[in-house]
């Protein structure tokens, strides 16, 4: 998918996890800050940046010594990160600039045959995932998104 869409160099790839237990497979150490706003806003649209175990190809960390992290909200795609059992990489299927695609018509006609299999979820919400580091025990809002800064500090504060 990397390829087929385009994605820039040197940017980290967040994987999907089916929880904290999975995360620690990729993640150097959880905070209890971060294990706070796991359990609040996961399953969801929240990315937890953690560092990363030292053994991760540079590819999922782009030599940044992260990782992304995010239990999905969608049944389908937690269904897959379930049934395999292990992480798996979650780009975000759009090349650089473009709206992704919502439906898996838009998405066949986005990428064609550079996708050998295609899941249809049915439509889904469109946004990207609010991506969030915890330095300190204080939070960093990385990228906008769903979930906002102030919701994540009062669920730290525990609001």
């Amino acid at each position: 998918m990397v390829t087929v869409r385009g994605r820039e160099a040197g940017k980290p790839i967040l994987v999907l996890i089916t929880d904290l237990a999975m995360a620690e497979t990729v993640a150097a150490a959880i905070s209890p800050a971060v294990r706070r706003l796991a359990a609040r806003f996961w399953p969801g649209p929240l990315t937890l940046v953690l560092p990363a175990r030292e053994r991760l190809p540079a590819a999922l960390t782009a030599g940044s010594g992260t990782i992304g992290v995010r239990v999905p909200g969608h049944p389908v795609a937690a269904a897959l990160v379930a049934g395999l059992g292990r992480p798996v990489t979650a780009p975000s299927a759009n090349p650089p600039g473009r709206t992704p695609p919502r439906r898996i018509d838009e998405a066949r006609a986005c990428f064609g045959d550079g996708v050998a299999v295609y899941l249809d979820g049915g439509e889904l919400p469109g946004g990207a995932s609010t991506v969030a580091a915890v330095e300190e025990g204080r939070v960093r809002v990385l990228r906008a998104g769903p979930v906002s800064g102030e919701a994540l500090v009062r669920a730290l504060e525990g609001g």
